[in-house]
């Protein structure tokens, strides 16, 4: 891999829509919406709009989470949002998320929809909403939205950085890969070196943080996130893969992890979910088979 030396910024930057790698149809330097659509609504409480990221699959773990624990009103319908489509672009959903990203909520449970977007702020609140997952121990709490925050914070290093210049860039950076596996491996390292002290990132207990980290720095680990376990030798974190091996194994989890889904084997995609038996119903390979 070698560094691109021939580039010198301008004065004033102008964008160059043509320059943007793999995400070059959907990224833009302005916000707002650029087509009229409305968003649809289902029966449940809870109105998801999302897409299987890594951001997208804390919501659904977390909602699948609640559902087990025996909170009715978790009920969701989750809707797909193609972003390689731009759907994430059009006026219904800006409304909801004027910052154009997945996942968001909006909860029609009350008298009034509350809308809420940011994938750490759907957590705390379905948290508080339901009084769960999140410690209520003041220390133990402190310890959990700690670890929130971190993994909002530190995730784009990790996504937008080392993941954008290994996997997606159109060319291979070396000062820019280097310089995000460095903080990947770091991050990697912190974790590694708090689970070695407690089974979960808030103590004894699992919690929202667990989930908002867990499809980042888990899959990693595990070996989904950009091909890149062997290149981090993320082997070497031992105790992150014993704690992605335990929440992995919640049948929660695997639930979660299929919700609008769209790539992968066809058994692991449920594009939307709107009722508990799609699971066994409606997966993929289930409506492929029915064509």
């Amino acid at each position: 891999m070698t560094a691109s030396s021939d580039y010198t910024p301008p004065k004033v930057w102008t964008w160059d829509k043509e320059n943007g790698g793999a995400f070059a149809s959907i990224n833009r330097p302005i916000a707002g919406a650029t087509h009229e659509k409305e968003l649809s609504v289902g029966k449940h409480p809870l109105q998801l709009y999302s897409l299987a990221t890594p951001n997208g699959q804390k919501v659904t773990i977390l909602l699948e989470e609640l559902l087990a624990q025996g909170h009715t009103g978790a009920e969701y319908d989750a809707w797909l949002i193609r972003i390689g489509d731009g759907d994430q672009f059009g006026s219904g959903f800006v409304k909801i998320n004027p910052n154009s990203k997945i996942p968001a909520l909006l909860d029609v449970s009350g008298p009034e929809p509350v809308r809420v977007f940011e994938s750490g702020a759907i957590l705390l609140y379905l948290a508080e909403k339901f009084g769960a997952f999140l410690p209520k121990e003041p220390a133990a709490r402190a310890e959990a939205l700690s670890w929130l925050f971190w993994q909002m914070g530190s995730a784009p290093y990790l996504g937008g950085g080392f993941g954008h210049f290994y996997a997606y860039a159109p060319e291979k950076i070396r000062y820019a890969i280097d310089r995000f596996a460095m903080e990947a491996k770091r991050q990697l390292d912190v974790l590694d070196r708090r689970l070695s002290e407690t089974p979960y990132l808030a103590g004894d207990e699992y919690s929202i943080a667990d989930i908002a980290v867990f499809p980042w720095y888990g899959g990693l680990v595990l070996g989904w996130l950009y091909d890149a376990a062997e290149f981090l030798q993320v082997d070497e974190y031992k105790n992150v893969r014993r704690w992605a091996d335990d929440i992995f194994a919640r049948p929660a989890v695997q639930r979660g992890r299929k919700v609008n889904r769209i790539s992968g084997e066809p058994s692991d995609q449920l594009q939307e979910r709107h009722d508990a038996s799609d699971f066994e119903l409606r997966t993929q390979d289930k409506l492929n088979a029915s064509y």
